[in-house]
């Protein structure tokens, strides 16, 4: 992880107790890194949507290979944490906003993460999040 993007994670994602691997997780996301993002997860990554406009994947590598164009769809891609985690054991649940810059206006979708951390890593991603509020056009 870039130095740029570790100091990121300690932003608005340190005003709640998230794990450190969320926080750098959402700060390489933030910072459109797909390199980041992706040493964020482990070789075995899960990604799962619970909308029915997500598109899943398993593997770092297939997950690497498909970040350029999610963060191309969203230009300006910020996540902020809403409210702090709610952890259970290896699993923590991140209410976030998602906001972006689309050609049409600007775009707010609040969702929530349920992660599994392995070995300091994000091993698996549930998104549950409202498909209705992204345009067809972007994602």
């Amino acid at each position: 992880m870039t130095r740029g993007v570790a100091e990121e994670a300690t932003g608005e994602w340190s005003a709640f107790p998230f794990p450190a691997p969320v926080a750098a997780y959402a700060a390489a996301l933030n910072a459109a890194d797909p390199d980041a993002v992706a040493a964020c997860v482990t070789e075995d990554f899960r990604n799962e949507h619970a909308s029915p406009a997500g598109r899943a994947s398993t593997g770092r590598a297939a997950y690497r290979q498909r970040l350029p164009g999610f963060l191309a769809a969203f230009p300006q891609l910020r996540y902020t944490p809403e409210a702090p985690p709610i952890a259970a054991g290896d699993r923590v649940a991140v209410p976030y906003l998602m906001t972006a810059m689309l050609p049409g206006g600007p775009l707010r979708v609040r969702g929530l993460w349920l992660v599994t951390i392995r070995n300091g890593l994000i091993a698996e991603r549930v998104d549950y999040w409202d498909s209705g509020a992204v345009p067809a056009s972007a994602g």
